[in-house]
């Protein structure tokens, strides 16, 4: 059940891809805010983002179709859902140590836009007021805990593990301030990857260009860049929708389907760990 879970969310990114269309480039914008429930408020994350924002939908609230049900509304007739995973965490006991560990289930659900609804009472104050406040770039950067250093002066963009230090052209050479900021997010997601921070394997044990975990890597660095990018309410100009760059992307996910999922679960705690949050990402162990 698990497999076929990956396999659906990644054959819905594919297909997707397929059309011309990168989810995570698609940054949130504070119009409409972070895709979250109708009926619990919470904000989706992770690969639930970019699979409900590619459906276009104004409305930045969703349901199940049992939840409209007890809310006394109804799907209307031939509305296609848009499924989102999470991962819930329980406890199981080792059999040999008697230890208890830390377990996570994939859990799949089927969603509604409340457009797609009939019945439902939406308050507009009450929707506006639930809308993710954005931040300034250059505030997101000040405020990140444990920072590495910033060089700026470089021939191109890069973060140094060994150096915990990020090198950036110098700022003029960028045509746009999008240009820089989303450039700077990107290798500061790599940077949460120290040993230090949160110790992802990806960057640790990464065996450089074209090895899986640095395929891994740099699509964690993209999508939490998007992350990054929403919170400030910029669009993510250095983005690749060059044949050559989907192409190497559809690959990677057919071969590894758990690929998506799982970098965007932790490009969304990487996000967090830029943002001093300290709210917990749905990731599996």
């Amino acid at each position: 059940m698990k497999n076929q879970t990956y396999d659906r969310i990644t054959d819905r990114i594919i297909a997707l891809m397929e059309q011309g269309t990168v989810p995570w480039h698609k940054p949130w914008k504070a119009r409409t805010g972070l895709p979250r429930n109708f009926v619990s408020k919470h904000p989706y994350r992770g690969i639930n983002v970019f699979l409900l924002i590619a459906m276009r939908y104004e409305s930045p609230f969703w349901l199940t179709c049992r939840q409209a049900n007890q809310l006394g509304a109804s799907v209307k007739k031939g509305e296609k859902a848009c499924p989102v995973v999470f991962w819930k965490q329980t406890t199981v006991e080792d059999k040999q140590t008697g230890e208890e560990k830390k377990k996570y289930l994939l859990r799949f659900y089927h969603v509604f836009n409340t457009a797609q609804c009939d019945g439902l009472k939406l308050d507009s104050a009450i929707a506006e007021a639930l809308l993710s406040p954005t931040s300034k770039p250059e505030d997101i950067v000040a405020g990140m805990p444990q920072p590495p250093v910033l060089k700026h002066g470089m021939t191109h963009a890069y973060y140094s593990p060994r150096e915990d230090c990020v090198s950036l052209p110098p700022r003029e050479r960028f045509e746009r301030t999008e240009d820089y900021y989303s450039t700077v997010f990107h290798e500061l997601v790599h940077s949460t990857g120290h040993e230090k921070r949160l110790k992802r394997s990806t960057l640790t044990e990464s065996a450089g260009f074209g090895s899986n975990p640095y395929c891994k890597e740099e699509l964690i660095a993209e999508m939490g860049a998007a992350f990054l990018c929403g919170q400030a309410e910029i669009a993510e100009r250095t983005i690749d929708n060059s044949a050559a760059y989907l192409k190497g992307w559809l690959e990677q996910l057919r071969h590894d389907k758990m690929l998506i999922v799982q970098a965007a679960a932790q490009a969304q705690k990487a996000a967090d760990f830029v943002l001093g949050k300290s709210e917990p990402a749905e990731v599996a162990p």
